[in-house]
């Protein structure tokens, strides 16, 4: 409880959060004691030492997963209590009324003394916290807020140490391999391997029906993203320590104090009535806007100070992310504020604990990774990538050597952490007595070029938007923005010269740029009032373009980017109404949308209109806009898992942020060559056949169980 006091923001949070976090951290002690009393502890102890000792040996074998040798070693120590215990989960009611009354005895007895900061003749016993009411989406929450006197207190207090439960740290050990859908990631802490929405417990009795046998690639997956070791890039984490201590820097990224936020200015009646009204309601504006950006900033200094922390705690230490899952089977690191999903910064502070000699071709991976990090040659040949890194190389090497006080040529890239961090291992490489023995820690990364889209051409054997997505040979690599972009300029010449004005306005202002995050959200379901925001948004950024044609050119070209797509993917959009209508029909019958993975994982959308126990009403809109994005990550999960396992039987080390895959300078190519077999493996099978047969099925046997329930009903 006092924990979870001093991390309480001056903002103060939400009720329901705040009883949650309580309640799921009962639980999570409870469950470990109960562990410790059955005697459970020390048995996990004997086994998960000889499965380590297994791991460490220099002689790999890569023909056994991980999931066979824990089997191997559980089946010898087979006398004794199961390590599966008892991992009832608590109801959610159970967890939330738990906390509850853990908040309410922290408002009720927690109390400081009023004149604790300044003297004072009244001196009296006031709570530190106090519960208040606030809106969000037009819906009353409650609110734990702390008394100013606790916030001036611990932000006067300098506390120089921070306190997180173990479970959101990376783990100092490989993680337990999962060998079911209950067991597997920490040594202790009970973990689901599929995160779950709140109230909805379907994925869960999903997953009990199926055997784990047809969950055992799901599982070996997962465990081999979390057998990645990680180390700390201790000459880049400190650069960015000196920054955050100086400051900040809001364009590298790295949160500037609140001492640097706008000041709020304070107004007394006296002023305020001698403003006009349309002066007041300027000011009140602009208090409005300064009190948004003080807590803006806020959030991101102590959001940055937390990552800073833990690595600057992990910096000499091995570590491992275990993985799971959400309900679509995308997976994540369980640890959530420090992890190789993270941010530019974060990624650049991590590297593989394991070196590979960089070889014949890693240096020049290295080059090309750099320049994709620049974001500078997207029309480029890996040829001309890196015979640009080539003609650079004195940018490159001033940067290595003198990144805050050089040409600072790293810090125009479009990943400048990320960047800066591969100019040092090239210098380090290029350095060395001979750069192919050179090893190398670093990870190189491979990105899915528009992933969803990828998906959708292969699934409509589309050629024409395949090429656009690189899914056929081609010269120089395709970039499908770029294309959106041009095409969306033809449009608007077209209409420039009909006398269309926003049109004539937008002339030399439509970029790749300005089209890239609404045609990328446009496969995972974004409509069109959110892609006419992101436009919105991306317009604002660009400083000669007027700004009181902003609406009308976010529409027009909202508009225009979906007509483009139309024209270059034409399977895609008929792909997905498809899929969007089958969902209407199967939620108007007041059935959930499910269907299964090529790799055997059950799904269920989450998505319901009310959340009792006796009725749980599909919500007809969220689950038809839902599936054609869900099924679609569905896909793209797919196709990582099988890169995982098969980089794993080659010996690779392989990470995934999705659809960008990771692995040492050395095994790129081998990796590229993997991916590219498994996307072809996949699309082979005939997925919308399958799931049209599924759906089919599902439907008539939920049919045919509404009409026996009635059947009883009536008798």
């Amino acid at each position: 409880m006092i924990q979870s006091l001093s991390n309480l923001p001056p903002s103060g949070e939400s009720l329901h959060i705040l009883a949650k976090e309580l309640g799921n951290r009962v639980h999570n002690k409870f469950c470990i004691r109960m562990k410790s009393h059955n005697q459970m502890v020390g048995k996990l102890s004997h086994i998960y030492n000889e499965y380590a000792e297994l791991l460490a040996k220099d002689s790999k074998e890569f023909d056994v997963l991980p999931r066979e040798r824990w089997w191997k070693v559980e089946a010898e120590h087979s006398s004794g209590p199961s390590l599966l215990g008892d991992n009832t989960q608590w109801p959610h009611t159970v967890v939330m009324e738990l906390g509850t009354y853990l908040v309410d005895l922290m408002v009720k007895h927690m109390k400081v003394n009023s004149d604790i900061l300044s003297p004072a003749y009244d001196r009296k016993f006031i709570p530190v916290l106090y519960h208040m009411y606030t809106f969000r989406s037009n819906k009353q929450v409650g609110f734990i807020k702390p008394h100013p006197i606790l916030t001036q207190m611990q932000q006067d207090a300098m506390e120089t140490t921070l306190t997180f439960d173990s479970y959101v740290m990376p783990m100092l050990c490989p993680p337990v391999p999962w060998t079911s859908a209950k067991f597997g990631a920490y040594l202790l802490t009970p973990t689901k391997m599929m995160r779950t929405v709140v109230g909805a417990n379907q994925h869960e009795i999903l997953l009990e029906k199926c055997q784990d046998a047809d969950l055992h690639a799901v599982l070996d997956s997962l465990n081999q993203l979390g057998n990645a070791a990680w180390r700390i890039n201790q000459p880049l984490l400190d650069i960015i320590i000196s920054i955050f201590n100086d400051k900040g820097n809001e364009k590298l990224d790295v949160p500037p104090p609140n001492s640097e936020a706008p000041k709020i200015l304070r107004y007394s009646q006296q002023d305020l009535a001698t403003y006009s009204s349309a002066e007041k309601a300027h000011l009140k504006r602009e208090l409005v806007k300064a009190k948004k950006k003080c807590s803006e900033m806020h959030s991101l200094r102590m959001d940055a100070l937390y990552k800073l922390s833990i690595a600057n705690h992990m910096r000499d230490e091995v570590f491992w992310f275990p993985h799971n899952m959400d309900f679509r089977g995308r997976t994540y690191p369980c640890p959530p504020y420090f992890n190789h999903l993270g941010s530019d910064v974060t990624r650049a502070i991590l590297v593989f604990a394991e070196g590979k000699p960089l070889g014949p071709g890693g240096l020049k991976w290295l080059k090309i990774h750099l320049v994709n990090l620049t974001g500078l040659k997207k029309r480029s040949s890996l040829a001309g990538r890196l015979e640009y890194a080539n003609t650079i190389m004195d940018d490159i090497l001033d940067s290595a050597d003198n990144p805050l006080n050089g040409k600072k040529w790293w810090q125009n890239a479009d990943e400048p952490w990320q960047a800066l961090a591969c100019c040092m291992e090239i210098a380090n490489a290029v350095r060395s007595p001979d750069p192919t023995h050179f090893i190398s820690h670093f990870p190189v990364h491979q990105d899915g070029s528009c992933n969803g889209l990828q998906h959708y051409a292969a699934l409509g054997r589309d050629v024409i938007g395949a090429t656009s997505v690189n899914l056929i040979p081609c010269e120089v690599p395709q970039d499908v923005y770029s294309g959106v972009a041009q095409q969306v300029e033809e449009f608007r010449a077209r209409d420039s010269e009909k006398g269309l004005k926003i049109a004539q306005v937008l002339e030399g202002f439509i970029s790749r740029k300005v089209v890239k995050q609404t045609v990328m959200t446009v496969v995972y379901g974004v409509t069109r009032y959110g892609g006419r925001l992101q436009i919105e948004k991306r317009l604002k950024e660009v400083d000669d373009f007027p700004k009181e044609y902003i609406w009308d050119a976010s529409h027009y070209l909202v508009q225009q980017v979906f007509s483009s797509l139309k024209e270059m993917f034409t399977g895609t959009r008929e792909i997905q109404d498809w899929l969007t209508e089958s969902a209407r029909l199967i939620a108007k019958s007041g059935n959930t949308v499910e269907w299964v993975t090529p790799l055997g994982l059950p799904i269920i959308q989450p998505y319901h209109r009310t959340r009792t126990i006796i009725s749980m009403k599909p919500d007809t809109v969220k689950q038809k806009n839902a599936f054609p994005p869900n099924f679609i990550h569905s896909l793209d999960s797919t196709h990582m898992m099988l890169t995982a396992l098969y980089c794993y039987s080659a010996g690779l080390t392989f990470v995934s942020v999705h659809d960008c895959f990771w692995t040492h300078a050395l095994t790129v190519d081998t990796m590229n060559k993997v991916c590219r077999e498994q996307f072809v493996a996949l699309h082979s099978q005939p997925i919308l056949q399958e799931l049209s047969n599924f759906l089919l099925h599902v439907c008539i046997k939920q049919l045919s169980q509404t009409k026996e329930s009635r059947r009883l009903i009536l008798k």
